[in-house]
């Protein structure tokens, strides 16, 4: 059953007396981590070190992330999935929706004595031993912070970097409809860190090589609106990423600049990856992209999603836009007949 209602403060006094009695942790994050993924676990991973844990951190293949996260303190410290424990003592999971994204550490986290799942996407079934989901929460940056003060630990700078950055990330720039007083509160407290925040803005979110560039301006290009679903999408294929030198997780922010058109409420970029085409979706107005996506055994949220099809993009494209709702049922045909969908 998918959690519904704030962490229950018992769940998190569970936690904190299972993380504060473990010497060791194994942290894990989801697949192709983001800021939020990566700024949860690497905020704790650092703290329980300072702490006398040893602890380590990962996530599934490919073990890669896209350049603008790389100055995240605690990033040269991960570990390669491979060397990842089999059947750890204390394994938590962050910003895992389900249990399959954690591919190939989903087999640790059914071993594991004791399992803490920290995230908040609704749609989370809550397959750990304690389970800290609240869907309410902006990222799951904000359910980290409270189980950081459950344990009575400080934050430091680095911690404070690394949760700022997965608030910022799942906020949009504090541009969501999810940003709440809750979360103008934390940035408040995180940013009193003296966090150099102009620049971590930038390499976030507006600094770009002039390949990906290139590559936004052939994704644009060639983008396509339904208007009887008001949907836009936009595709790049494997032989254009390796044209331009752009690796699949450096073209994720495509996205944010295909959901800038003003005529549309849902946004897509597809991108053709060695697993598959991912599809990145995003909504504006009242559709919620979480739950198309889970048609096609993806995840995330109302405004933010995902999936990976295993699909020609042709058929990715034209089953995503059939899983668009109308808004108009007087208009009909497809606008993705052409131009290199296949």
């Amino acid at each position: 059953m998918s959690n519904s209602v704030p962490v229950n403060p018992r769940d998190l006094a569970a936690a904190a007396g299972i993380i504060s009695s473990a010497p060791a942790l194994a942290m894990a994050c989801h697949m192709a981590p983001d800021g939020d993924a990566l700024g949860s676990m690497l905020a704790l991973h650092l703290l329980a070190q300072q702490h006398g844990k040893t602890s380590i951190a990962s996530w599934p293949a490919p073990f890669v992330v896209a350049p603008h996260y790389d100055f995240l303190p605690g990033l040269d410290q991960v570990t390669e999935p491979a060397a990842f424990p089999e059947a750890p003592d204390v394994m938590i999971a962050f910003d895992c929706g389900s249990r399959g994204r954690l591919g190939e550490l989903a087999a640790s986290a059914m071993a594991a004595r004791a399992l803490i799942v920290v995230d908040h996407h609704a749609t989370n079934p809550g397959f750990g031993h304690v389970n800290l989901i609240d869907p309410s929460a902006a990222a799951s940056a904000v359910v980290v912070r409270r189980l950081i003060a459950e344990l009575g630990w400080k934050l430091d700078s680095p911690s404070a970097l690394c949760l700022y950055t997965g608030l910022v990330c799942d906020t949009g720039r504090f541009t969501h409809d999810n940003t709440t007083p809750e979360v103008f509160a934390l940035a408040e407290e995180l940013a009193g860190f003296d966090l150099p925040i102009s620049r971590i803005t930038r390499q976030l979110f507006e600094q770009h090589r002039l390949a990906y560039l290139r590559l936004a301006g052939v994704a644009l290009a060639r983008a396509e609106f339904d208007p009887a679903r008001r949907f836009v999408a936009a595709w790049v294929t494997a032989a254009e990423l390796e044209a331009e030198g752009v690796s699949v997780d450096e073209a994720e922010g495509l996205i944010d600049l295909v959901r800038r058109a003003t005529e549309a409420d849902v946004a897509a970029v597809l991108k053709e990856a060695p697993d598959g085409i991912r599809v990145s979706l995003r909504a504006m107005g009242g559709v919620d992209v979480g739950a198309i996506a889970s048609l096609f055994r993806g995840g995330g949220h109302r405004a933010a999603a995902g999936f990976t099809s295993p699909l020609p993009m042709a058929e990715v494209l034209e089953n995503l836009r059939q899983a668009v709702p109308l808004v108009d049922a007087s208009e009909s045909g497809s606008a993705f007949k052409s131009r290199g969908a296949d």
